[in-house]
């Protein structure tokens, strides 16, 4: 199966159809306040009923409560949920869709210590001392070489320039979302283009 390709933290509708049209396969929503991809659930619904089943849709969150999440699952009809804070396993566990977590790695952190994660996926993303993600900090891939990434999204700082390098690890899938912007939550055009093509073309 081709690499997945996931652009986040969309706030736009129409930066959500050039995605969904040029082939992204899920579009996240990010429901974190502190950050400036962040969606009202107005926003959020606007975006899903434009999508409709061309793609899947993830809510992205942040040590948010479980009724807060059951609520945007439910209005939403997300495809799958990406939990990006502290959240503990039995937090991950006993939702009716497949679960994503972030994983921050330090430098050298290896990811193995994380394969026992009770969600579906992990979704490999820089180390920040006091940001969850949407750094936009690019690093070396030097940790993941030979890693088994068949349920892995690779992240943290990728760009059109080194999601080619990304994909030749053979991950499950690709997440870009400050990488693809040309300001906080808002999509370039031609950056979305390129990288779309050259993660397919890799």
């Amino acid at each position: 199966m081709s690499v997945r390709i996931k652009i986040c933290g969309l706030t736009r509708v129409e930066d959500a159809q050039l995605a969904v049209a040029l082939g992204a396969d899920i579009i996240g929503l990010n429901f974190y306040p502190p950050s400036p991809r962040s969606l009202s659930l107005e926003r959020a619904q606007s975006i899903r009923d434009m999508i409709g089943n061309r793609c899947e849709v993830a809510g992205v969150f942040v040590n948010a409560t479980r009724d807060y999440i059951e609520d945007h699952l439910h209005r939403l009809k997300l495809d799958l949920l990406q939990f990006h804070g502290d959240e503990t396993d039995d937090e991950l566990q006993g939702w009716p869709v497949k679960v994503i977590r972030a994983v921050r790695l330090k430098d050298g952190e290896a990811l193995r210590a994380y394969e026992h994660s009770a969600a579906d996926y992990l979704l490999v993303d820089t180390f920040h001392p006091s940001l969850y993600g949407g750094t936009g900090q690019s690093r070396g891939f030097d940790n993941l070489a030979g890693a088994d990434l068949s349920h892995v999204f690779i992240s943290g700082g990728l760009s059109p320039m080194n999601v080619a390098a990304a994909v030749r690890l053979n991950p499950f899938g690709v997440d870009v979302a400050s990488g693809v912007e040309s300001a906080p939550g808002i999509k370039d055009a031609g950056k979305l283009r390129s990288f779309i093509a050259n993660a397919k073309s890799a």
